[in-house]
């Protein structure tokens, strides 16, 4: 598997390679068709906003049962200023997220992407989700920064062990842009798809372990 760095030069000459900008090499890709895949995939970030859902929105659309989650225990959205963020409750829905910044700063939050990427969000879900309140089980958690992986491992590691079905947890450090979130989102999909091979192949069934952790960086 190639590090995060190499992974990005590769999306972006694959990008190139198919023509155009990175985003629609990605979309040109997960536009490809693919059967509808058994794994049970989940794709964390912080807020469940921008790397996450990116995530989400490309493996949805080349088959994979994919859900999102944000780790932190509130939403943060880039503010007026670094110091000043917009921030909601996980409750708060991306259509008031929406409204709410819409008539704060039309221009702004125009400007620098937030609308465009919670009007995305609101297709996908009603809200963003956080992962510590999901017991739903996973057979691939991919994280999209360290501190996130090490928040959900913590998380699992607290969890009464119920079916003893082992879960692969793997970190693909992504930077909170749009730009790098869906080069990210790129990468994951490249290694959903190799998991994806392993499983139907069946060779995935001989790791024995309760948590494969691994981090590509």
């Amino acid at each position: 598997m190639t590090s995060g760095r190499r992974g990005r030069h590769l999306a972006r000459a694959e990008a190139a390679r198919l023509g155009g900008s990175p985003e629609a090499g990605v979309a040109d890709r997960a536009a490809a068709a693919m059967p509808s895949s058994p794994l049970r995939v989940a794709v964390v970030c912080s807020s469940n906003q921008n790397r996450s859902m990116e995530a989400h929105n490309i493996l949805s659309k080349r088959g994979f049962s994919v859900r999102s989650f944000g780790t932190g225990t509130h939403v943060k959205l880039p503010g007026p200023a670094p110091d000043k963020p917009n921030v909601y409750d996980f409750k708060t829905t991306y259509d008031q997220m929406y409204n709410d910044l819409l008539r704060k700063d039309k221009e702004l939050y125009t400007q620098n992407g937030i609308l465009h990427m919670l009007d995305r969000n609101k297709r996908i879900k009603p809200r963003p989700e956080r992962f510590q309140n999901c017991k739903d089980l996973f057979d691939l958690i991919l994280t999209c920064e360290e501190r996130v992986y090490d928040q959900v491992v913590e998380d699992l590691n607290s969890r009464e062990q119920e079916t003893c079905q082992p879960v692969h947890v793997i970190n693909v450090d992504i930077q909170d842009n749009h730009e790098e979130a869906t080069l990210g989102a790129f990468l994951i999909c490249e290694l959903c798809q190799c998991v994806f091979c392993r499983w139907t192949d069946g060779s995935s069934a001989q790791i024995n372990c309760t948590y494969e952790m691994r981090r590509y960086t």
